[in-house]
């Protein structure tokens, strides 16, 4: 039987935010480090699936001249019914069913991609095995919070803290 996890993955300013008010995460490639990706190749060779809402899935569009993560199965969850395209299954399934079926198929971790609404989603059905989440040396005053208000209370037990330059590093384990 896999072991597989499901886990979040995400950068978050020192005030909590994942994303500016308009969803855009320019901030988080404005700080000077050492010129390494913090950890990111290390972790992206631990997932065998990504799971992301559609409204990250677009910012991901906008970001890179390719999407990123072709080489594995990516699914979007969506509420309404998407256009077919490259790399992607859109669903509307149930998370309590999706995510269960996703981790038993999938040939490692279950990346959970974002953002605040999402991860709320997962927490409230149990879904989360693991949160990584990497801080940066900013504050944003506004934006888009990690949990947004509502979030279920959750406790996490600290599994590993590490600092890659400027940022730090937190694993959680549920």
């Amino acid at each position: 039987m896999k072991n597989n996890k499901v886990v979040l993955y995400i950068a978050v300013s020192l005030d909590g935010y994942i994303a500016r008010n308009d969803g855009t995460v320019d901030w988080l490639f404005d700080v000077e480090g050492d010129g390494g990706d913090n950890g990111y190749s290390e972790f992206y060779r631990t997932v065998g699936t990504v799971v992301m809402g559609r409204l990250t899935y677009e910012e991901v569009l906008k970001l890179a001249d390719e999407f990123p993560y072709a080489d594995k199965p990516c699914y979007v969850l969506s509420r309404t019914e998407q256009s077919p395209a490259p790399h992607v299954t859109f669903t509307n399934e149930a998370l309590d069913t999706l995510i269960p079926r996703l981790k038993a198929d999938s040939e490692g971790d279950v990346w959970l991609v974002g953002g605040g609404q999402l991860a709320a989603a997962f927490l409230e059905a149990g879904l989360l095995d693991e949160l990584y989440i990497t801080v940066t040396p900013k504050i944003l005053g506004e934006g888009i919070p990690l949990f947004p208000q509502g979030t279920v209370p959750s406790t996490f037990r600290l599994k590993h803290i590490e600092q890659m330059g400027q940022f730090v590093s937190l694993i959680y384990t549920a």
